[in-house]
């Protein structure tokens, strides 16, 4: 099975780039994030042409994650627990959060669509609302773990985890994404017992998944941000993990992001 997660920067404006990826990449599940529509503006109908079932949870102009799966989908539950609350004065009514059990071939795998909060300006209140959602992620992180199942964590995480997941490090120092909190807040979710998919198998630097439009492509000034989390029966199924980073530079209007990919055998 091949499990894919995008930030698509809105589903509408890059409708025709995800279909012709989806038709070259065929992935059997695909995580989108930042769809920026409505649930009932999602454009369903071309997806489900391409075999794929889909759950939402939208919200009109920001955020909004997405799944897509051409296995049964079931168990979708559409907000991370925990929220019930405004956290360091931000109402958490954004749609951040996507998860569902996916019922392979050889098992079943439950996956997450995630859009994990920028936290800029930093230091501020976004910073602290970042914070606070991330550790609403590891507590849940926690008790997934307790099912013993196959578990994908994936999406944009808006986190550089090390140096070497950015081109130029110093550039970023000032910047949420790359805050020591920032970066502890991941730790502290794989020192669960998740593994980081993509580093496992690529240990080496220079790999990137987001590139700005200010000419950032151009240069090769990419960070990774996107990862996907894999619980440890997920790892053992692990069989390859990659970064569609040709997808930036196709098209007149591509993503700042691009597909990350991991197969496994479920």
């Amino acid at each position: 099975m091949k499990i894919a997660t995008w930030n698509v920067n809105s589903v509408k404006a890059r409708l025709e780039p995800a279909l012709a990826w989806l038709k070259q990449a065929q992935p059997d599940v695909v995580a989108l994030q930042e769809i920026k529509t409505v649930d009932e503006g999602f454009p369903r109908e071309a997806f489900e042409s391409l075999g794929y079932a889909c759950a939402v949870h939208g919200q009109k102009s920001y955020n909004g994650v997405a799944l897509l799966s051409k296995y049964p989908m079931e168990d979708v539950t559409p907000r991370l627990p925990g929220g019930d609350a405004p956290s360091n004065g931000i109402s958490d009514d954004h749609a951040r959060y996507l998860e569902a059990v996916i019922s392979g071939k050889s098992g079943i795998v439950r996956v997450a669509s995630i859009y994990a909060p920028n936290g800029n300006p930093w230091p501020g209140p976004k910073f602290d609302y970042k914070l606070a959602w991330l550790e609403r992620l590891r507590v849940h992180a926690k008790s997934l773990l307790a099912l013993e199942e196959p578990v994908v964590l994936m999406g944009d995480y808006n986190i550089i985890p090390q140096d070497k997941d950015a081109r130029n490090p110093k550039a970023w120092l000032k910047d949420a994404l790359f805050q020591p909190e920032s970066q502890a807040a991941l730790r502290r979710i794989e020192n669960l017992g998740y593994t980081d998919a993509f580093r496992a198998l690529h240990p080496e630097g220079g790999h990137y998944s987001f590139w700005d439009y200010f000419g950032s492509w151009e240069r090769d000034n990419g960070i990774r941000i996107d990862h996907l989390l894999l619980s440890p029966q997920a790892t053992d199924r692990l069989t390859g993990s990659g970064i569609d980073r040709d997808v930036r530079g196709a098209g007149e209007k591509p993503s700042d992001h691009v597909p990350v990919w991991v197969e496994m055998t479920v």
